[in-house]
């Protein structure tokens, strides 16, 4: 099963040079860009891992793509993602968001029923890669 989760998520994966000109579009308007991980993808996890601090200042897309490839090598097995914030408006906006890199197997996800008082239905997503230990969710590539 394929994670659909922020822009170009239906389409193929990236490559290093269409990355490299979302990042560059995204440092062309201004926005600061930060690189981000995790091994638990599930849609109502929106605080992925930082990794390392995000990149106000940085105008060359060539260094963001080396923490992204940088964040990659340490985490192979982790899904990683570039975010680009606007600010303009007076409050930190995600303006753009896609995943660059994925787990070679992606489980999925269940949905998980329960029955309620007053004869109410609740309905939760369970991510199989959760049934796994934190760091061991993704077997090596």
């Amino acid at each position: 099963m394929r994670i659909t989760q922020g822009t170009f998520s239906y389409l193929p994966d990236l490559t290093d040079e269409e990355i490299l000109a979302q990042i560059r579009y995204a440092l062309s308007n201004g926005w600061p860009i930060s690189v981000e991980y995790t091994d638990d993808p599930h849609p109502r996890n929106s605080l992925w891992e930082m990794w390392g601090l995000p990149m106000f200042d940085l105008k060359d897309p060539a260094g963001v793509l080396l923490e992204v490839n940088a964040c990659r090598e340490a985490h192979p097995n982790a899904y990683v993602k570039v975010n680009a914030y606007d600010a303009r408006l007076g409050r930190q906006t995600t303006a753009l968001s896609f995943i660059v890199q994925r787990p070679t197997e992606e489980p999925g996800f269940r949905l998980d029923r329960q029955e309620g008082p007053d004869r109410t239905i609740r309905y939760t997503t369970h991510s199989y890669a959760t049934e796994r230990p934190a760091g061991a969710r993704y077997p090596s590539a």
